[in-house]
């Protein structure tokens, strides 16, 4: 039967397929249960209650001991004479790393096999050996003397009164430090992409300015995270300047357990102790270099530590809000 002209024709409702029953919006959505994780994290949290326990009664340790060597003056002196010989080696040994990464990089045969040499040598002597070898080195060349070759010397000194303890143990794990810290700054400059050369060429900047403004600033990113594992080795690298009577931190420790033979175990808890500072100290300083380093590379920057505890006091709020409500 069809309508007259100009009527109304009322259509039924149509159902929004789209809006989900009010039965299935008012159940609670359970989280998917993962009982291997609570077991496994069950038995770590076991595992490490165990030795925070056996570590703190066990009366083998003597933390009275330690805790009256830890801040000694003899001990602080090491800890200084530390300080110094990894900062003088580090600094220098990035230097001399970014030289011979360049001169591995080089158009130069001469430049690159020279640089392969040193590499390959020193990344194959034991740094015990060098030390050893420069503490001695007086035996083998009195004077050193700076010249033409198999000709007259414009001037010359006597290596034993400038090779001092300290002198000895800065060059030596700097010329180590060198091979290592070379192959590093070689593999960041080879991971900046080479658009990035071709566009700073294309822009006809001198190459010097190409790599200190374009690719050296984005090779750091690279460098760094391999470089302060390098350098966190170099630290604890410098407990062999002992062997060349140089009284580091190790070495001012191991005088004293010599004196005193019963204190030799917290003694070691000391050195230890101080490492793990050290180290964590420069752990922090690298996350804060990285994070500025990643500007412009990330679409937002890590979170600092003290932001990532906010977050989580954060959420664990609202999660308290969701169970009261419910």
């Amino acid at each position: 039967m069809s309508e007259p002209p100009g009527a109304t024709v009322t259509l039924p409702e149509a159902s929004n397929a789209t809006e989900p029953p009010k039965a299935l919006t008012a159940q609670r959505v359970l989280p998917l249960r993962r009982p291997g994780r609570w077991i496994a994290t069950a038995a770590v949290l076991i595992l490490v209650a165990q030795f925070v326990h056996g570590l703190v009664t066990n009366p083998f340790y003597q933390w009275d001991r330690w805790s009256y060597w830890f801040l000694r003056p003899t001990i602080l002196d090491g800890l200084l004479i530390t300080l110094e010989v990894a900062a003088y080696s580090a600094v220098s040994g990035l230097i001399g790393g970014v030289l011979l990464a360049l001169a591995r990089l080089s158009k130069s045969p001469v430049l690159r096999a020279v640089s392969w040499t040193y590499v390959w040598a020193f990344r194959s002597i034991p740094l015990i050996v060098v030390l050893i070898f420069l503490y001695n080195f007086s035996a083998l060349y009195e004077t050193l003397s700076v010249g033409i070759p198999f000709g007259p010397a414009f001037f010359s000194f006597d290596e034993s009164k400038l090779a001092t303890d300290m002198v000895v143990a800065v060059v030596g794990l700097s010329l180590n430090e060198a091979a290592y810290a070379a192959e590093v700054v070689r593999g960041g400059i080879l991971s900046v992409d080479q658009g990035q050369h071709e566009a700073a060429a294309a822009l006809g900047l001198p190459k010097g300015y190409q790599f200190r403004r374009v690719v050296f600033p984005q090779a750091l990113r690279s460098i760094i995270p391999n470089y302060v594992n390098q350098l966190i080795g170099l630290i604890k690298g410098t407990s062999l300047v002992f062997y060349v009577s140089l009284l580091d931190l190790f070495g001012s420790a191991q005088t004293m357990g010599s004196t005193y033979p019963g204190d030799i175990v917290p003694l070691l808890l000391v050195v230890t102790v101080w490492y793990l500072i050290l180290t964590s100290v420069v752990s922090v300083i690298q996350f804060y270099v990285e994070r500025y380093y990643a500007r412009g590379a990330a679409r937002s920057l890590p979170p600092t530590p003290l932001q990532k505890l906010r977050t989580g006091l954060t959420d664990l709020r609202a999660r308290i809000r969701r169970e009261a409500a419910v």
